[in-house]
């Protein structure tokens, strides 16, 4: 792990390995969360005698450097690995947040997936998110793809049925047709929706397992259907998760939320800057917004390309739509 050129730094600090276990995590894949570190903050970074040595040439940069590693080790205490975007992340969030103690903010655990990873939030959005599910009985979740909203709502549904704290899980989401035809598709309505809620499958088998779900969806413990088929009913003792909600029309947000009953948590997800609805149909999500802000119990949490998860370059390509978009507008008010 000693690399690089024998460059004179004037100024050193040495921070104490207690578990060197860790070393490795840190430094990351072909010792890639050190070189970002090192190539941010202009320092050097080096092992010797028990200790991470700091490098540089002026004191701000090393105590920053010194400020960052201390956060990541304390992170990796409690979590044992770290992405290079974490590490990204959490050098972004420093600048307006200095003094965030990053391993107290995400050191709950949510639970543990049926392959034994540890699911907790790992921005400040989804903190946010998840205190917001905790506390209220409706939630919503807006923001792009790819910022865990979808996830972390059946995190919570699976905790919540572990601990009996409810009796069901109901997921659900508007089988609106994003340039497809329903109708071309084979097999009965079952069958023809079934695409749709494909990411509600894939977190759930992943908090549960596939013989687990099944066993629970056989029982009607477990239930994942159309938005259609929420209508007439009343939903008592349940975790109720609709997503893609930016496709529900204002009719079918009002249909979903009147369905809660004694003992159910809602929670209502979407991206109002992905909406499949046909010209002149307006987003349930969009309106609910302005009718139900100053409801209590009902929070609203705004998620955005920081509390991105997935790979590196799904926030890069966030980005780049904005941009186009902003300068389509620009151009169009000219």
């Amino acid at each position: 792990m000693k690399r690089g050129k024998n460059i004179e730094f004037n100024k050193k600090l040495d921070i104490r390995i207690e578990d060197e276990r860790l070393i490795s995590q840190l430094y990351g894949k072909l010792d890639e969360n050190i070189r970002f570190i090192e190539n941010y903050f202009k320092t050097r970074i080096r092992i010797h005698d028990g200790y991470l040595v700091i490098m540089g040439n002026t004191e701000g940069s090393v105590l920053e450097t010194e400020k960052l590693l201390s956060s990541i080790l304390r992170v990796l205490v409690s979590q044992k690995t770290i992405s290079l975007g974490d590490i990204q992340y959490m050098v972004n969030q420093r600048a307006t947040n200095p003094d965030l103690d990053f391993a107290n903010a995400f050191n709950e655990p949510i639970i543990y997936s049926s392959r034994g990873k540890v699911i907790r939030p790992k921005t400040l959005g989804q903190k946010r998110y998840i205190d917001g599910i905790r506390d209220n009985n409706v939630i919503f979740g807006i923001g792009p793809a790819g910022t865990g909203k979808t996830y972390l709502a059946v995190a919570m549904a699976v905790k919540a049925f572990k601990n009996k704290e409810v009796a069901r899980i109901i997921l659900t989401r508007p089988a609106v047709e994003a340039g497809e035809s329903l109708g071309f598709l084979p097999g009965d309505l079952q069958m023809k929706v079934d695409p749709y809620l494909r990411p509600l499958y894939d977190a759930i088998f992943d908090m549960l397992g596939a013989d687990v779900f099944y066993d629970l969806l056989e029982k009607n413990i477990i239930e994942v259907a159309p938005l259609a088929y929420m209508r007439g009913r009343t939903l008592d003792n349940a975790y109720i998760i609709l997503d893609e909600a930016q496709n529900t029309t204002n009719e079918q947000m009002k249909m979903f939320l009147t369905r809660l009953g004694h003992g159910s948590k809602a929670i209502i997800n979407g991206d109002i800057t992905q909406i499949d609805l046909k010209k002149g149909q307006k987003s349930g999500l969009k309106e609910v917004v302005r009718i139900l802000k100053d409801i209590p119990k009902i929070k609203f949490v705004h998620l955005d390309k920081t509390d991105i998860v997935r790979h590196r370059l799904v926030q890069n390509i966030i980005e780049a739509y904005e941009k186009d978009e902003n300068k389509s507008n620009t151009n169009k008010e000219s």
